[in-house]
């Protein structure tokens, strides 16, 4: 019996219409479920789902929600994967006007977990923001950086939980 027929239950109740309806008083624990049990890819693609949907907050809100609720080596893994998706004028532009401009330049575009933790969560929206918009990729790169901490995820809530749960009922009804 692999993951999918032991939550297929479970994941039902997430299934078109379903959840939308009424959320699970237990979709913590669902979630909770499923990341211990799916594949991480699968888990990316919810956690994307829940990244793009209209049923939850813009993608810059939610990375800086992660970003607050994060360790400063979750941080740091973030904000490195958001900056290689940027351009250096854009971070350099977006880093100046939060009066951070020194953390990178000169070659540098990774930061430290000590650099990291400088950024304020309205930084990350803004860099989140101008990731999405350049280069969308980052989505996905990022939803592969949370399937690896999925107890982040759940700080963002029931709606995101239903959305990453509803894409994973999806892919497992298809089979």
């Amino acid at each position: 019996m692999d993951w999918t027929d032991r939550l297929g239950n479970a994941l039902k109740q997430y299934t078109s219409g379903g959840a939308a309806a009424q959320p699970a008083p237990d979709v913590h624990a669902h979630f909770d479920q499923v990341a211990r049990a799916a594949t991480p890819n699968v888990i990316a693609e919810g956690i994307a789902a829940a990244f793009n949907s209209d049923k939850t907050p813009a993608f810059g809100q939610i990375l800086s929600t992660l970003f607050n609720n994060s360790t400063d080596d979750q941080k740091a893994g973030m904000i490195n994967r958001l900056l290689s998706s940027i351009s250096p004028g854009t971070v350099a532009q977006v880093l100046s006007g939060a009066g951070i401009a020194g953390l990178v330049g000169g070659g540098n575009t990774q930061l430290t977990p000590e650099q990291a933790q400088k950024l304020s969560p309205e930084v990350v929206q803004q860099l989140a923001t101008h990731a999405q918009n350049s280069n969308p990729s980052v989505v996905e790169s990022l939803s592969h950086f949370y399937a690896q901490h999925t107890t982040l995820i759940k700080t963002l809530g029931g709606a995101a939980l239903i959305v990453a749960l509803a894409k994973v009922a999806e892919r497992q009804s298809r089979g």
